[in-house]
């Protein structure tokens, strides 16, 4: 598997030659991790039925019993993916963001992933 690398930003890293790729390790399945959970349903105008369904499953009202199961089977739908070891979920009210970090087992060995979504859904203004 060979995954251009991106920089903090999401940007994709350019200039280097094969210093820009993961190449057969264990970090390019993680930033696929990402890629995928920052992707939202209906974003990519190439495949609008692929994405991660946040304004109605995650972050709606009353999503409580679908949140976590949701991005769990995206995450292990990923290419690379084998289990998913630690999980933890959680929403910050006040810097409207939604976090998602945890440990998986990957087809080249066990590493983290830290996603932060950033999002104004309605959901937020109150308490």
């Amino acid at each position: 598997m060979r995954v251009r690398k991106q920089d903090a930003n999401g940007d994709k890293i350019w200039g280097h030659g094969q210093a820009d790729f993961w190449r057969d390790q264990p970090e390019a399945v993680a930033q696929l991790v990402q890629t995928r959970l920052g992707l939202w349903l209906g974003q990519w105008f190439l495949n609008p039925p692929d994405g991660t369904p946040y304004q109605t499953k995650i972050l709606g009202k009353y999503t409580e019993a679908t949140r976590d199961p949701i991005l769990q089977t995206r995450i292990l739908q990923t290419p690379g993916v084998q289990a998913i070891k630690r999980y933890f979920s959680a929403l910050d009210r006040d810097r409207r963001t939604w976090s998602v970090r945890g440990l998986i087992d990957t087809v080249y060995g066990r590493v983290p992933f830290t996603t932060r979504i950033a999002t104004s859904v309605s959901v937020f203004k109150g308490r």
